[in-house]
């Protein structure tokens, strides 16, 4: 037993010593050939990004897999026993991050959706593979993150990542760019600034409802204000509707780009109030509807609080074949559309300025593009103001009528990013780019690959919890 010990000791001794043609002379070849295969797929990385200096990491690999000048394996050679199990199991959990953490960065990782905002074309509860190689993925500009959580880690509640290095936006070669009608995971653009504990509404909506020096002075209402990179703000999935350079407007609900009314995506929702005669909608009724349980708003009250003039009413978001399926049931009385008022024309983008604009009738509201000049006017400045300010990182301020970016009088600004307008399909349950602005290039994660499962919450795990016809469906039917 002795002897076996001091053997393995010397042969430890032996692979940890020599000059470095006798180190090679050592290596067995099944490890040259993982060696080989290792480097060929870092050497392709490192093409992919476009950083030579990137190359130097080959002399890692050749040290962990052939000469081993660092002894990596040593805890290996220590007696049996828990010191030894516990460097096995984060031997295996740092390679398992590392790997995780490099797929998730430029392969793609999984999300959920959180809200009924692309209802029907996405539920509450489904979980996607998104993809990140479609529209390139995003060298890291916060590279020093846990790998399996967002900004924040669960039951420590802390950051989950380290602010500082900060690197330059840089996005890698992808197969296309983002097309009208694709549905796109996104950094939350308004959500560079957080109240912990109130995430929603968003930060800006909190100042603009209960001014700025409440919220940064309650913090037992309002938590730590905390600002947050881009790649590390929350993700949010929406339908790209307008690309850059192009003039968006809606009216009506319908959506027009340069002056051209887009196809509505086959599951478009919008609100409706439903009168009956006093009858109440069952829950196998809105089962078979596909209302869920968040949206079943049975209330003799408006959005706003007003009473309405439909006693026996819902206020229900319904698809073309929802509401044909409850006009046909013979004490619906009516169905009509919701109609926002004008109240709601302070809370549109941009946030406290009253341009007449409402969810359902907004804009023409041009988008920027790389490149492209506009002229500033005190009239359009709130529209680019968190563009030029915000996004691009430019100081902007107003003295009398004369606008100031980095000091100097401008008359117009070019932007340096594309920027996309993102909705969603439950048109009158969306918080989108009508209410907080454009989404930057640099903002964009990738798009939903397939559907990976999806969980009903309004049901029990075994009574219908699993939504069986969508798993592995492809999530943009439209498309």
């Amino acid at each position: 037993m002795a002897t076996d010990k001091n053997k393995e000791k010397n042969e430890e001794y032996v692979r940890q010593t020599g000059s470095l043609r006798e180190r090679l002379g050592r290596v067995k070849k099944t490890r040259w050939c993982r060696f080989a295969a290792v480097a060929l797929i870092y050497v392709l990385w490192t093409l992919w990004v476009g950083n030579p200096w990137l190359l130097l990491g080959l002399l890692l690999l050749a040290d962990i897999y052939l000469t081993q000048y660092i002894p990596w394996g040593a805890w290996k050679g220590w007696k049996k026993g828990p010191l030894r199990t516990l460097m096995s199991w984060v031997d295996a959990i740092v390679y398992a991050l590392v790997l995780v953490y490099f797929l998730f960065l430029f392969i793609g990782q999984n999300y959920q959706i959180p809200s009924s905002s692309l209802e029907k074309s996405l539920l509450t509860g489904d979980f996607l593979w998104v993809n990140k190689v479609v529209y390139g993925p995003r060298v890291p500009q916060t590279p020093l993150h846990f790998p399996l959580a967002q900004n924040t880690l669960p039951f420590f509640n802390c950051k989950s990542y380290i602010e500082h290095p900060q690197l330059d936006y840089h996005r890698l070669k992808g197969l296309r760019n983002v097309e009208r009608m694709d549905i796109v995971v996104f950094n939350f653009p308004a959500g560079d600034t957080v109240a912990l504990k109130r995430t929603n509404p968003d930060y800006y909506t909190l100042c603009f409802e209960n001014g700025r020096d409440v919220v940064h002075s309650n913090k037992e209402v309002f938590g730590d204000i905390v600002y947050r990179p881009v790649d590390r703000r929350d993700n949010y999935v929406k339908r790209c509707l307008g690309l850059p350079g192009e003039t968006l407007q809606i009216k009506g609900g319908v959506v027009y780009v340069n002056g051209k009314a887009l196809p509505q995506p086959k599951n478009v929702q919008y609100c409706y109030y439903i009168e009956t005669d006093g009858t109440r909608i069952d829950d196998d009724l809105f089962d078979e509807l596909g209302v869920s349980m968040d949206d079943r708003k049975y209330s003799n009250m408006d959005e706003n609080g007003m009473p309405l003039l439909l006693p026996n009413s819902y206020r229900l978001p319904l698809t073309a074949a929802m509401k044909k399926t409850l006009e046909s049931k013979p004490w619906v009385k009516s169905v009509l559309r919701v109609v926002p008022d004008q109240s709601e024309t302070m809370r549109t983008y941009p946030l406290g300025v009253d341009y007449g604009w409402t969810r359902a009738d907004y804009g023409p509201v041009w988008i920027p593009k790389k490149g492209a000049k506009v002229d500033l006017t005190l009239q359009n400045l709130p529209l680019y103001e968190r563009c030029i300010r915000n996004y691009e990182g430019n100081t902007l301020e107003v003295k009398g009528n004369q606008i100031l970016i980095n000091g100097k009088s401008a008359t117009s600004y070019t932007f340096k990013m594309d920027y996309y307008w993102m909705q969603g399909d439950n048109r009158d349950n969306s918080l989108d780019s009508r209410y907080w602005g454009f989404v930057p290039e640099d903002h964009i994660v990738g798009t939903p690959a397939i559907i990976l499962i999806s969980f009903d919450k309004d049901h029990s795990l075994f009574n219908g919890g699993i939504r069986w016809n969508r798993i592995f469906k492809m999530p943009n039917p439209d498309k």
